[in-house]
């Protein structure tokens, strides 16, 4: 399961770099959403993952050890609403950029190829 997981958020985390690299500006914006989700999915993992466990048992008497931490799952909802409002504005902004320029790559230019 681990090396599952961090395979994972190596690769989505590696894709992200290389569309960040890319010259247009939707490839960009999905790099940056690739990267978001693996930090997110980095930072969920490192609240201990359960499988077929309750999240609340309703004896005191338990060792809190046993439940996976709330915080993290807290942080990464919170990245997941402020993702998807910059991800809007960015939208937006690239939308309104090629209806003023014509182009959506970074620096205006058609790329060579």
């Amino acid at each position: 399961m681990e090396l599952t997981l961090s395979i994972a958020v190596g690769v989505m985390f590696g894709a992200g770099v290389w569309l960040i690299l890319r010259p247009r500006t939707f490839q960009l914006i999905t790099g940056l959403l690739l990267m978001s989700y693996a930090v997110n999915l980095f930072i969920f993992a490192m609240g201990r993952l359960w499988v077929a466990q309750p999240p609340i048992t309703p004896t005191p008497a338990v060792d809190p050890a046993l439940f996976a931490d709330p915080v993290p799952q807290g942080l990464v909802l919170t990245a997941i609403v402020i993702g998807f409002a910059t991800t809007a504005l960015y939208l937006v902004m690239i939308i309104g950029a090629r209806g003023l320029t014509g182009s959506d790559h970074v620096d205006g230019e058609e790329p060579r190829e």
